[in-house]
This record gives C-alpha cells, sequence and structure tokens, in this order.
C-alpha cells in the first residue's frame, strides 16, 4: 500500500507542528518562571507589602518549575493536566500580587516594580499568543485523526489526538469578578 493519499506526511508535518507549538508555550511558561525572582527582589524591598501573597507566589513558582516540561509532555494527558494545573496556580498567584499592589502606593511607585510589572504582562500576553498557536495546531492534527480516511492511517500508527489547554473550573470563571472601589 502506497503511503500517497493516507495522510502520513499531514500527520508528520502537523505532529512537528504541534510540537513547535508546544514548545513556544513551554518558552514562555520559562520566561515567566525567570522574572519572578526579579520581581521578588524587587517587591521584598517594600517594607509594607503583605507577605503572605508574596510567599504564595515563591511557592507557586516553585511547583510550576517542578515538573519537567517537554515535548512529550502533550502525549501524556495525566502529567499534561498536571503541568496545567501548576501553571494556573502560579497565574493566579500571580494576579492577587499584581491587586494587592493597588493598595501599596509606594510599590506601585517604585520604578523597578513597574518595569518588572510591565515585563509580567507582556509575558502574560505571550503566554496567551503561545498558548493559542498550540490550540490551533492540535485542533489541526486531532481533525486529522478523527477525519476519514486519514483516521485509518492514525490507527495504523497510533496516532491519537493530542490534548488541549482546559480550564480547570469552568463556573468560577463564568462568574464575573466583583470590583468595589470602597474599600481601602
Amino acid at each position: 500500500m502506497p503511503l500517497t493519499g493516507c495522510g502520513y506526511n499531514d500527520f508528520q508535518r502537523l505532529d512537528e507542528a504541534t510540537k513547535a507549538s508546544w514548545s513556544e508555550v513551554l518558552n514562555q511558561y520559562q520566561r515567566r518562571a525567570d522574572l519572578i525572582p526579579s520581581i521578588v527582589a524587587s517587591v521584598k524591598g517594600e517594607a509594607n507589602f503583605e507577605q503572605e501573597t508574596l510567599t504564595k507566589v515563591v511557592e507557586a513558582r516553585a511547583k510550576a518549575t517542578s515538573i519537567q516540561a517537554t515535548p512529550e509532555l502533550v502525549n501524556n494527558p495525566e502529567a499534561f493536566n498536571k503541568f496545567q494545573q501548576t501553571q494556573g496556580e502560579l497565574s493566579g498567584a500571580l494576579s492577587r500580587l499584581l491587586m494587592v499592589t493597588e493598595n501599596y502606593p509606594n510599590l506601585k511607585a517604585n520604578q523597578g516594580f513597574q518595569a518588572l510589572r510591565i515585563q509580567l504582562e507582556g509575558t502574560e500576553n505571550r503566554i496567551t499568543v503561545a498558548r493559542n498557536r498550540y490550540i490551533e495546531s492540535v485542533q489541526a492534527y486531532n481533525v486529522l485523526a478523527r477525519s476519514f480516511p486519514s483516521n485509518l492511517t492514525a490507527m495504523v500508527f497510533s496516532y491519537s489526538p493530542k490534548p488541549n489547554f482546559t480550564v480547570q473550573n469552568e463556573a468560577q470563571i463564568a462568574v464575573p469578578p466583583t470590583v468595589d472601589f470602597g474599600k481601602k
């Protein structure tokens, strides 16, 4: 049976595209992890900062960087979910850090912290773009793996659908955040 027209080459191309886009996601997560020590050092210089929030950021970073993130992670749904969970915890801790700073004018005015905050916000945007590209590449791969007749090639060569990003708690994100400008 010749391999032309069976989708084999398409699987190779899309598998490599998925690996490359996943590598970019990991690259952006690493950039974020590298920025956190600078943020922590900058924030530690401010005496009035809430120590518990800072500790949670450091702990979440340690947990997120403890998982060995490799391109093969996308082929292991359990490890992939664990990785997503730890990155989500780190995102949450960083969000709390940025929100708490609104209550500390000295920290907000700190030029070093402001520069790092801008870098962190830019990094979060880069992570979003990289994750979107990964989602698109997984979609193309999974459509090929599930469409006829290429699904026959997928079965023969064990090309199973790849996991995609998921939201840990859909019900929680469906509720809009409460904004109260009356509290100090």
